[in-house]
């Protein structure tokens, strides 16, 4: 019987499965916790304070995940799985006594480091599979990001209960306590339910290890993992203040909308896992970063309510106004009517609306007795345009997005056993640095775009910067592959073309 039909295989895999899941929801606590006590007046942060602590513990759990994937080539998974729970436990623990913005962000500093977690399993759960089945082994583990959901659907309602219906408002230090025991326990049962196994590469030098490093193939990969897993985590925290803000919704709802981007994109990653085995991860990545590109154009476009300027009326030749009303203007014996204003955008906060709304009118600018001269403006233009950015569309096309990222994320790491076989863990802990990285400075730079533009949805023109990019350098690379392999096959197409 083969490693993947085993059940150590098999439950290695739910093992780090749920482990994965567990740390996951407590690395992007602060996403809930810090909207709960700025929105609450606990602590009164400014929007870049929140994109900070929002983004700190996911610089921390990115910038540990090369070490830890290094420690798991050399040591196995278990010891480094369960030393690394333990070791969180403790700053999330702390996290009950802060008192201040400083001793908050060092304790997130400190629990961050939970999200080195995707290193060790990644690792850990390809040693047990055969070639042909890690990708959606590593998809069923990556659904663990589904973590993030139970963080965004549970926190909420948890922090109501445990401040009493936010009538004791210092109830909120027992959820990092309550955290930090989950921590703990999970622990206790990934020791007992696993068995330690170490790569081949193991007995390799620091130096040697780190090799893989120096392929630009390495570097490209962590871009394109910025993008699928960087700005995931980035929206799964900053998505529920944008809900909020944009939208007016309670913190609970809100917290419900942004479970609904985060769940279905850490499950359908076991199904991006199976897409890649059979079609080829570049194929699948190719679909994925064109579906990024349209769906983030779309959620660009904020929510307006414009009033400019519209077609108006020129006088035909030079008289004297004789005759003005709000429907037509009369000037030396040649009659204008005016586009009269309508009721057509009344009450519109109240309708059901897909696309942009328009209303144009026009009223005058002279009155009887003016002298007018030729092309003179007689009647100004008014536009009114309006776009609802109707919630419901636009958190239908941010679960989409989040789930095509999520197919994305299997394919990304798909790449890595087929090219780096032996040294899954320093190359996938060097991927998921840089996508960590894209979890941290996201918050930041959202917080920034808003505080410079005044638009909410503006952190979506980031995302389409981003995946235009990704698409163009993966699209050079296949053209440069092709080239170097075959290069009379292509000149033959460019000529057809």
């Amino acid at each position: 019987m083969n490693e993947f039909n085993s059940g150590k295989a098999n439950n290695t895999l739910f093992a780090n499965t749920f482990t994965f899941t567990i740390c996951f929801a407590g690395w992007l606590l602060n996403g809930v916790l810090v909207t709960f006590l700025v929105d609450n007046q606990v602590y009164n942060w400014t929007a870049i304070e929140v994109g900070w602590l929002i983004g700190i513990p996911v610089l921390s759990g990115a910038v540990f995940r090369l070490p830890a994937g290094i420690l798991t080539d050399k040591f196995g998974g278990r010891p480094v799985f369960v030393i690394l729970l333990m070791v969180c436990a403790i700053p999330m623990y702390l996290l009950s006594y802060v008192d201040s913005f400083w001793t908050y962000a060092l304790c997130s500093l400190g629990f961050g480091l939970a999200g080195a977690s995707f290193a060790v399993g990644i690792a850990f759960s390809s040693i047990w599979f055969p070639k042909q089945k890690q990708g959606i082994a590593l998809g069923i583990f990556g659904a663990g990001n589904a973590g993030a959901a139970i963080t965004t659907l549970v926190g909420p309602g948890l922090l109501v209960y445990l401040t009493d219906g936010k009538t004791n408002l210092e109830g909120w230090r027992m959820m990092p306590q309550i955290y930090a025991g989950v921590l703990l326990l999970t622990a206790i049962m990934f020791w007992f339910l696993t068995e330690n196994k170490k790569p081949a590469s193991s007995n390799k030098t620091l130096r040697g290890l780190l090799s893989p490093l120096k392929s630009i193939r390495v570097w490209r990969f962590g871009l394109y993992y910025f993008l699928v897993f960087g700005c995931f985590v980035a929206f799964a925290g900053w998505l529920v203040p944008y809900y909020t803000n944009v939208y007016n919704l309670d913190l609970a709802t809100a917290g419900l909308l942004a479970s609904c981007f985060s769940l279905p994109s850490g499950v359908i990653r076991a199904f991006g896992g199976w897409l890649s085995d059979k079609f080829g991860a570049r194929q699948v990545m190719y679909w994925v970063l064109g579906t990024s590109v349209v769906i983030s154009m779309l959620l660009f476009i904020p929510k307006m309510d414009v009033y400019t300027a519209g077609k108006g009326i020129s006088a035909k030749k030079a008289g004297e106004v004789t005759y003005v009303s709000d429907s037509r203007i009369e000037v030396a014996g040649v009659s204008y009517e005016l586009q009269g204003k309508t009721d057509a955008l009344s009450n519109v906060e109240d309708r059901f609306m897909v696309f942009p709304a328009r209303e144009s009118w026009q009223q005058p600018k002279v009155k009887v007795g003016d002298q007018v001269s030729k092309k003179q403006l007689i009647a100004e233009g008014k536009t009114h345009i309006y776009f609802q950015a109707n919630l419901w569309i636009f958190a239908t096309l941010a679960v989409l997005i989040g789930s095509v990222w999520g197919i994305g994320k299997a394919a990304v790491y798909k790449h890595i056993p087929d090219y780096f076989p032996n040294e899954v863990g320093v190359v996938g802990g060097m991927v998921g640095v840089l996508g960590g990285l894209g979890g941290f400075f996201c918050p930041i730079l959202f917080g920034y775009l808003l505080e410079g533009t005044g638009l909410w949805s503006s952190c979506w023109i980031l995302m389409l910067v981003l995946s235009g990019g990704c698409l163009i350098w993966m699209h050079r690379v296949i053209q440069g592959m092709l080239q170097k392999g075959s290069p009379q096959l292509v000149r033959e197409f460019e000529e057809a073309a």
